[in-house]
């Protein structure tokens, strides 16, 4: 049984393990966040956090005992020129976990872990949208009215009134109604015309 026995086994050997933990803190590093599982995130806090405290002292002593543990120059001079500096004046905690939920391959928790100082954004915040109630989804609010019906009556005194287009006078139709009439009467004067030269030929 192990009782009482500190640090997570990751269900891997002793050298596998320390392997795992040196490459997630150089991935760390250098992203400024990596997303893993729970277990590993956490135990990776442990290994990570004490090399970043190191980092706040640029002397060759100090260089030489993350070097050693890192085994990256580029993730060891990132901790000693960028990342010492942005965490000068916090006291520890330099990570942040947070929690995605489930893995759908193996339903493994998966967190996200980051370095606090490249984050201003509080975790509770960060990816939540303002809740609405049902209540003040349905109609609009209050203050929203006047200031509609102040664009409303500014639109109505800037856009002048069209006027309606006349409509043909009445006074019209008795012309119309002679005119048409005239046109009947000529075409009977025509015909009586015709008739009578057809009967004048007759004769």
């Amino acid at each position: 049984m192990r009782h009482l026995v500190k640090g997570r086994k990751l269900g891997r050997t002793t050298s596998h393990r320390k392997s795992t933990m040196m490459a997630l803190s150089v991935a760390l590093i250098k992203n400024e966040r990596i997303t893993t599982t729970l277990a590993k995130a956490k135990e990776l806090r442990l290994h990570v956090e004490p090399v970043i405290t190191r980092g706040k002292k640029d002397t060759m002593h100090n260089r030489r005992l993350v070097f050693s543990f890192l085994r990256d120059k580029v993730a060891v001079t990132k901790l000693f020129d960028e990342i010492g500096e942005l965490v000068a004046d916090r006291p520890g905690g330099y990570t942040r976990i947070i929690k995605l939920g489930k893995r759908p391959g193996d339903n493994a928790d998966l967190a996200m872990i980051e370095l606090v100082d490249y984050n201003d954004e509080q975790p509770e915040t960060a990816g939540k949208k303002k809740k609405r109630t049902r209540r003040a989804g349905r109609g609009k609010s209050s203050g929203e009215q006047p200031a509609q019906s102040e664009t409303k009556a500014a639109e109505s005194k800037a856009e002048p009134k069209k006027e309606a287009a006349p409509e043909p006078a009445k006074a019209d139709e008795p012309k119309a109604k002679a005119g048409k009439a005239e046109a009947k009467k000529g075409d009977a004067g025509s015909e009586d015309d015709t008739r009578d030269d057809s009967s004048e030929e007759k004769k």
